[in-house]
């Protein structure tokens, strides 16, 4: 059986493509009336945790200029429709900037926070892929926020209690 050999890019394209779609069924599956619900008094409500999944997208833009800075991150719309509609805008405009890349952009540095204080260096490609890693674990908080506001969980790497696969 032939392989087919994939590039770095060509892998982050394709997860950040599956990933966005998982992602957008579990905020599809969200009950509108709960979204400010919090599993805690500490935790941020749901719509918080959704709005930071969006925010993991638009970080590509500076990530590819090469320097992503700690500035004020716009607020979550008011609106859960409004939340679903950038989501999907993000989603597919970060899609057709990542169609026109070649391999050689994931190479070159990007100034950004790489810890507690310090502003350092990483490799592009290593950011992109940190920041799509951060959407996963924002959706993996999201999923017991929606369990909790009494939703269906829909399988995200394989069946959940809410959704068999056979």
């Amino acid at each position: 059986m032939p392989t087919t050999v994939q590039t770095e890019l060509d892998s982050y394209r394709a997860a950040f493509k599956a990933e966005g779609a998982t992602s957008r069924r579990l905020l599809s599956a969200f009950p509108e009336a709960r979204v400010d619900a919090r599993p805690a008094p500490s935790a941020q409500p749901a719509r918080e945790v959704a709005w930071t999944m969006v925010l993991t997208m638009m970080v590509v833009d500076p990530i590819l200029a090469g320097e992503l800075m700690p500035t004020g991150m716009p607020p979550a719309p008011d609106k859960w429709s409004d939340l679903l509609a950038a989501f999907d805008e993000t989603h597919a405009a970060t899609l057709a900037k990542l169609a026109k890349l070649d391999d050689a952009a994931l190479s070159g540095p990007v100034k950004m926070p790489i810890g507690p204080g310090t502003i350092g260096e990483m490799r592009r490609g290593d950011a992109l892929r940190m920041f799509l890693n951060d959407q996963i674990h924002h959706r993996g908080q999201l999923s017991v926020h929606l369990r909790m506001a009494g939703g269906k969980v829909p399988s995200i790497y394989g069946p959940s209690g809410d959704e068999a696969w056979f």
